[in-house]
Formats: structure tokens, C-alpha cells, sequence
């Protein structure tokens, strides 16, 4: 029996949507590498030939996994080539795009913040946060935003796959 390949990530350190799947592999448990795709050098790496085929519309995230390249621009033709038999979350993602990760999310991230319920805006908040920080917007008439990002930061799978923790992190933004 063969032994699967380890999934791979095609990933840009900042881009937010890159960061929900790290965190959505990081909360299942789900070991991968992660091959960098700068878009900004050389007038962008995902506009080479070599990353278009693997999605054609030069978006990050791509992740493969199980035989079978996801993203957005081709999941709807993965659906109609017969890849039914993938495990039943990869399923989920064929049919419904990068949105089933973060569906993961919501699901595994509720259990470590009893008391509090955590919604898919909540989730998919700490990457906009980092943004809204990075531009310096002021925060803080938005207490309740803060406290649900502090809360997710709690959770290792949010601290490692922070972009400040990524190889093509340049040295001057790692943490």
C-alpha cells in the first residue's frame, strides 16, 4: 500500500486567504508543507506558467492533497472528474470552495472558547484584524472584535500559522 503524499500548500505569508486554510490544517492536525509563492517579486510568482497550472486564475491559496489540486478557480471541475471518493472534508471543499475549510474552522475553533460563541465572521476575523493592525486603523472602539481576536490567538493553530511565522516571512517582519 502506497504511502499518501504529505499535502502541500502554495502560500503567500500575508495573504489572508492562505492564512485561514494554515489555520484550518493547523486545527485538524493535518501536517503539510508549504511552498511559498512571493506576489510580489518578479512582478508576482503566481503569474508564472509553472504556478497557472496549477490555477489558472494566479491565486494563492492551492493546496494538494490527496491526488487532487484545490482551488478556487477549479473546483468545480474536480467535482465532475470523479474525485468522489476523497475523505468527506476534502469532499466538502470540492463542491464548496476554500469556504469548507474555514467551515472546519467554525466547528473545531467553538470547542476551545467555552461560554463564548464563535461564528464564521469571528473566524475568519483574525486575519483582518492583522490587516486593519497593519494599516494602523484604531481598533479599539471595537472591544468586542479585540476580545474575540485575543481569544483566538489562545489557540496554537492561530499563533503558528500567523504570517510573521511563515518561511518566506522576510527576517525583519518574523516574530
Amino acid at each position: 500500500m502506497a504511502v499518501p503524499e504529505k499535502p502541500v500548500l502554495y502560500s503567500y505569508f500575508r495573504s489572508s486567504c492562505s492564512w485561514r486554510v494554515r489555520i484550518a490544517l493547523a486545527l485538524k492536525g493535518i501536517d503539510y508543507d508549504i511552498f511559498p509563492v512571493n506576489l510580489i517579486k518578479d512582478g508576482g510568482q503566481q503569474f508564472t506558467k509553472e504556478f497557472q497550472t496549477l490555477n489558472a486564475m494566479s491565486q494563492v491559496p492551492v493546496l494538494k492533497i490527496d491526488g487532487i489540486t484545490l482551488s478556487q478557480s477549479n473546483l468545480s471541475v474536480l467535482k465532475e472528474v470523479g474525485q468522489e471518493k476523497q475523505l468527506p472534508w476534502v469532499q466538502a471543499v470540492i463542491s464548496s470552495g476554500f469556504g469548507a475549510l474555514e467551515s472546519i474552522l467554525q466547528s473545531t475553533a467553538g470547542k476551545y472558547c467555552v461560554g463564548n460563541e464563535i461564528s464564521m465572521a469571528d473566524l475568519c476575523l483574525v486575519p483582518q484584524v492583522a490587516n486593519a493592525e497593519r494599516f494602523k486603523v484604531d481598533l479599539s472602539p471595537y472591544p468586542t472584535i479585540n476580545r474575540i481576536n485575543k481569544t483566538l490567538f489562545t489557540i496554537e493553530a492561530f499563533q503558528v500559522s500567523h504570517p510573521s511565522r511563515q518561511p518566506d516571512t522576510p527576517p525583519e517582519l518574523r516574530a
